[in-house]
C-alpha cells in the first residue's frame, strides 16, 4: 500500500518560498493562527509530571524504581505549567533539535517550556508530524534567536512567524490515520529485529561470561569465589578487589554550559551515561570539551584504559570501557587501571555480569546513588595477564558471528527509521497523496509504544537540560 502512493494531482507555489510546492488546494497559516499559547499553572504540584525529548516527544516522566513520586530533583512542583491533552509543548532552548511535540497526556511540564492550544478544526497530531520533520527542524533553527546553536530560543513570537501548511480537515484525518498505520507496520518490524538482536546478544553475553569467569579450559579444577555472579573460578586464579587494579579513581565534573569557552572547539570527549550501552566500549561522546575546562579545574581528564561506571541515575550500575582521553559527569566514576596488571577488556567484560547486583544496592531515597566504598571493592576474578589476553583472543573469534549478525540487523533498524523519517516528511509536506489509501485502511489497534519510550530511555538519559529545560 506504501508503495502505491502518489504525488497530488495539481501544486502550486507555496508562499514564504522555503517551502517550496505545496498541493493546490492546501493554505499556508502562520503559525500565530493554528496556535495560541497557554499559561495555567500548577496549585498543588501533584498532577502527573512531563518531560520532552527529540526521540520520544511527550511522555510521563516515571522513577526508576516504580515510586510514586516524581522523577525530579525540583524541590516543589507548584507553579509548573498544566499541559491537557493534545496540546502543543515546546522546549524553547532545544527547539532546534525537535525537542517539542503534542501530549498524549494531562499533567505539568517545566515553566522552561512553552504550551500551545490548537484552533478549531486543526489535528494536533498531523501538526507534531509536521513540525518535527526535518523541513520544519531546519526552519525552526533558522527562526530561533541566538548567536551560537546551543543558545538558541524559540519564543512565541518567532513561532508565530513560521509558515504551517494547513490540509483541510478531513484531509488530516486521513494523514493521521495513514501514519498511525504505517508507523504501526514499521515498528512491528523494527521489534522483531530488537527481539533477535537480545536473543543474540544474551548468547553473546553467556559465552563471555563463561569464558571471563571459567577460562578457556573446561577440564581446569574449580573452587567457589564466593561471589554470586561469579560463581566457581578456576583454583589458580585470585580474587582482588577493584580498586587495587587502579592507579587513579576520581569522579567526573560538569562544566557549566554558560561557559563557552570550555564548549566551544573542544577535542576532549566529554561522557555520559547515554554514552554507555550494551557494548563494553563506549558510545558517542555527550559534548567535547576544551583544555580551558581542565586548566580551570572545571573538569577532570581521564587517562584510559578506564573503567567508567555509572552511580547516580536511572542507569547506576552500567559500565563501559574508555580507551583514550576523555572526561565524565558527575554521574560517573572512572577507575584508572594499572598499565600492565591488567587486561582492561578483560575487567569490564567481567564486572559487566555484576550490573544487575550493583544496581540493587542503590540508594533509592530520591534518586538511584551507589555506595563508592561497594564500587571500589568490587571483587575481580583474575588470572595472569597472558591468560586473559589469550581468553579475549578466542573470544573475538567465537563472538564474531553473533556480532556480525547483530550488526546487520542494527542496520536494518536504521534503514526502517530512516524510511519512516522520510515516509512522515513526505505525507506531510504534501508530497505523497494517502487520502485514497487511508479509505482503504483496516481498523487496527494503536501500538502500545511503551516498550519504545523504555528503549530509549538509555539514549535520553543524559539529557538533563532537555527534560528539565534549564542550564
Amino acid at each position: 500500500m506504501i508503495a502505491d502512493l502518489n504525488p497530488y494531482p495539481a501544486y502550486r507555489p507555496a508562499e514564504g518560498g522555503w517551502l517550496g510546492e505545496v498541493p493546490s488546494h492546501w493554505t499556508i497559516r502562520r503559525m500565530k493562527y493554528v496556535v495560541r499559547e497557554v499559561d495555567a499553572r500548577s496549585v498543588t504540584g501533584k498532577e502527573q509530571l512531563l518531560r520532552i525529548s527529540q526521540y520520544t516527544g511527550v511522555t510521563q516522566r516515571r522513577r526508576a524504581d516504580g515510586l510514586e513520586e516524581p522523577d525530579t530533583r525540583a524541590e516543589s512542583l507548584v507553579g509548573y505549567k498544566r499541559v491537557e491533552p493534545k496540546d502543543l509543548v515546546i522546549n524553547i532552548m532545544l527547539a532546534w533539535n525537535g525537542s517539542m511535540g503534542v501530549s498524549p497526556y494531562g499533567g505539568i511540564a517545566s515553566p522552561a517550556y512553552c504550551v500551545y492550544r490548537f484552533g478549531r478544526n486543526l489535528r494536533p497530531w498531523y501538526f507534531h508530524d509536521l513540525l518535527r520533520s526535518p523541513v520544519y527542524k531546519a526552519r525552526i533553527r533558522a527562526a530561533s534567536t541566538g548567536v551560537v546553536e546551543s543558545r538558541l530560543r524559540l519564543y512565541s513570537d518567532d513561532l508565530g512567524r513560521i509558515e504551517a501548511m494547513v490540509p483541510p480537515p478531513d484531509e488530516q484525518d486521513a494523514i493521521v490515520r495513514f501514519l498511525d498505520w504505517a508507523n504501526g507496520r514499521l515498528e512491528r518490524a523494527i521489534r522483531a529485529k530488537r527481539k533477535v538482536i537480545a536473543l543474540l546478544h544474551e548468547q553473546k553475553q553467556a559465552i563471555i561470561h563463561r569464558a571471563v569467569t571459567r577460562g578457556l579450559d573446561p577440564s581446569v579444577p574449580l573452587k567457589p569465589s564466593g561471589i554470586p555472579w561469579l560463581g566457581d573460578i578456576p583454583q589458580h586464579w585470585e580474587v582482588v578487589p577493584l580498586k587495587y587494579l587502579c592507579r587513579r579513581i576520581q569522579n567526573g565534573a560538569t562544566p557549566s554550559t554558560a561557559e563557552q569557552s570550555y564548549y566551544t572547539g573542544g577535542t576532549v570527549p566529554w561522557f555520559g551515561p547515554s554514552s554507555i550501552g550494551t557494548s563494553s566500549q563506549l558510545g558517542a561522546p555527550v559534548r567535547h570539551l576544551t583544555r580551558a575546562a581542565f586548566d580551570d579545574g572545571k573538569a577532570r581528564l581521564i587517562c584510559g584504559p578506564a573503567l567508567l561506571v555509572v552511580v547516580i541515575g536511572a542507569t547506576a550500575g552500567k559500565m563501559g570501557l574508555l580507551l583514550g582521553e576523555g572526561a565524565t559527569n558527575q554521574q560517573i566514576t572512572a577507575f584508572e587501571l594499572l598499565r600492565g596488571a591488567i587486561a582492561p577488556e578483560f575487567v569490564v567484560q567481567q564486572l559487566r555480569s555484576s550490573e544487575p547486583w550493583l544496581k540493587s544496592t542503590a540508594s533509592t531515597a530520591t534518586i538511584p546513588i551507589l555506595d563508592a566504598g561497594i564500587v571500589n571493592r568490587l571483587p575481580i576474578a583474575v588470572p595472569l595477564v597472558s591468560e586473559q589476553e589469550r581468553v579475549l583472543s578466542a573470544l573475538s573469534i567465537e563472538t564474531l558471528p553473533l556480532a556480525t549478525a547483530t550488526a546487520r540487523l542494527e542496520r536494518e533498524i536504521e534503514l526502517l527509521r530512516e524510511y519512516r523519517t522520510r515516509l512522515v516528511a513526505d505525507v506531510v509536506t504534501g508530497k505523497l497523496d494517502v487520502r485514497e489509501a487511508a479509505a482503504r485502511l483496516p481498523d487496527e489497534a494503536p501500538l502500545d509504544v511503551t516498550d519504545d519510550v523504555a528503549a530509549l530511555d538509555d539514549e535520553i538519559a543524559d539529557t538533563a537540560d532537555e527534560e528539565a529545560g534549564v542550564e
